[in-house]
């Protein structure tokens, strides 16, 4: 799950380590793959065969993590349709979304005018 990931990956950055191993699953990279445009991360590679398969992430990032919101949980899903999406901590975060084009951010949501589940803020 993405918020295990996250978790570790924030956990490791604070302990000054400079690379996070995975375990894989697509949502997950698609999630890394968003934190690495924005700055948050460094590059990632998916690494093993297809049963055992790990990202292992580089953790050298332009932007340090300070904060972290998860905003849907397993028990209570939240969903924003385009109008409702707002900035992040003035615009120094970003929103990521799951939209039928994929994981996105808020900003990149409201351009193409497309809603989906909120899953976390990070600034």
């Amino acid at each position: 799950m993405y918020t295990d990931s996250l978790i570790k990956i924030k956990n490791a950055i604070q302990a000054r380590k400079k690379i996070v191993k995975l375990k894989f699953s697509r949502m997950d990279k698609a999630i890394i793959d968003v934190l690495e445009r924005h700055g948050f991360v460094g590059s990632s590679e998916v690494k093993g065969r297809s049963s055992k398969r790990f990202v292992f992430v580089n953790l050298k990032a332009r932007r340090p993590i300070d904060g972290l919101k998860f905003i849907s949980k397993p028990s209570v899903r939240r969903y924003f349709g385009y109008r409702e999406i707002r900035k992040v901590k003035g615009g120094h975060g970003v929103l990521l979304l799951s939209t039928p084009q994929g994981i996105i951010t808020g900003e990149e949501a409201r351009k193409e005018k497309v809603g989906g589940e909120a899953l976390f803020e990070i600034w």
